[in-house]
């Protein structure tokens, strides 16, 4: 089958792009020509590794030209898969759909972030794809209020991490440092939330949930700070934090990775609103418990009390119990014992059936011919028929 990809991918930062990276590699590993459009680099590339070899940058914000001239060149897919990360991305999908016509291949979008019931634009773009795909029965109810006569599906989130890696052991120095300080006090309970801290993440909860526990319970904030530095500063300042709370802002290499969550022990996600997360999967595949909300799909690959510890999103007071409990040293070590690393295969097989199906059929008319290439487009960088 004839696919393309269209959406951020490696090395643009977030999962999202890791996921429509990892997406082509398994469809063509499969057996299918897959290529993937992008965006032009708006910025840095952060993200380690290697890209998938067919991804083409010829997207660009500002150039509607730009997604006219993609729908004319996709006309010969058998399938256009659109990665929707945010808003800001609905113009461009539209009028990519626009320009497929009249050879219009089947259409799914695949939906990361949770759907607004406001913007018409979202709405008519959801009304005018073949499949819908999302991570959570709450996004599956939104779709529908907004697209209640388009197929939706509800594809759990398969795993799509950077390389795992062992964290280098600690020097003699630093272990002899950690007994000193460590050994006529309680152990010290090390929180870590990892990851862009934007509103909807929830860190105002943990802050505040924090507070309520005993000063031995200390927390790592690692990441890049969407709104800046300035809030999250005050709130740790004006909750007495300061000397609990360690702030790391900025991306996080993969190298790093490793280290922080060894130091761990546990991660804490208190999302207000989610449709799963790969920091879950990432800190069962360290042999880190989490502490999360039931937001969306969140907790889904979490059995509560046994791997991790579960609270209601937005909740401080639940969420201050579940950083007691975990503060113990008893149940961090008990829920340490029962994590397991996903295996993602059985993910990754359910998702790509969840992608393809009914992929190869369209009721939209089709002509019976491929159109040419459009002038000075090399042929490798288009769909073979």
């Amino acid at each position: 089958m004839r696919i393309a990809l269209i959406g951020p991918a490696h090395p643009d930062p977030g999962g999202g792009a890791r996921h429509t990276t990892e997406l082509a590699r398994r469809l063509a590993a499969a057996g299918h020509n897959v290529i993937v459009e992008s965006w032009r680099a708006p910025g840095p590339q952060l993200q380690e590794g290697k890209p998938y070899p067919r991804t083409y940058r010829r997207l660009a914000r500002h150039r509607p030209d730009g997604w006219i001239a993609a729908g004319r060149r996709l006309r010969s897919a058998d399938l256009v898969v659109f990665a929707l990360l945010a808003p800001g991305q609905v113009p461009s999908y539209l009028a990519v759909l626009t320009a497929l016509a009249p050879r219009r291949p089947r259409t799914v979008l695949i939906c990361h972030r949770a759907l607004a019931p406001g913007p018409a634009l979202t709405r008519t773009l959801l009304s005018h794809v073949d499949t819908v795909i999302v991570h959570s029965a709450a996004q599956a109810a939104q779709a529908r209020e907004l697209a209640p006569d388009v197929p939706i599906v509800i594809a759990r989130m398969p795993p799509h991490l950077p390389a795992v890696v062992p964290a280098p052991p600690a020097a003699p120095s630093d272990l002899t440092e950690r007994s000193v300080v460590l050994a006529p006090a309680q152990p010290t309970c090390r929180l870590l939330f990892f990851g862009v801290v934007r509103s909807d993440k929830g860190l105002d909860v943990l802050l505040r949930a924090l507070a309520r526990t005993p000063e031995h319970v200390t927390l790592t904030v690692a990441g890049e700070f969407a709104d800046g530095l300035a809030g999250p500063r005050t709130l740790i300042a004006g909750l007495g934090l300061g000397a609990r709370v360690t702030l790391r802002p900025g991306y996080v290499p993969a190298g790093q990775i490793p280290a922080l969550f060894a130091a761990a022990d546990a991660l804490v996600l208190p999302y207000r609103e989610a449709t799963g997360s790969q920091n879950v999967l990432l800190a069962f595949a360290y042999g880190v418990p989490v502490v999360v909300t039931t937001a969306g799909a969140l907790a889904e690959a979490v059995r509560a009390g046994v791997d991790g510890l579960t609270c209601a999103p937005g909740d401080v007071e639940d969420l201050a119990r579940a950083l007691n409990e975990i503060a113990d040293p008893a149940t961090a070590r008990r829920l340490r014992a029962e994590v397991r690393p996903v295996d993602p295969e059985p993910y990754w097989a359910a998702y790509l059936r969840a992608v393809l199906a009914r992929g190869a059929d369209s009721t939209r008319p089709r002509a019976g011919s491929t159109p040419p290439d459009p002038p000075g487009r090399p042929p490798r960088e288009g769909l073979a028929r």
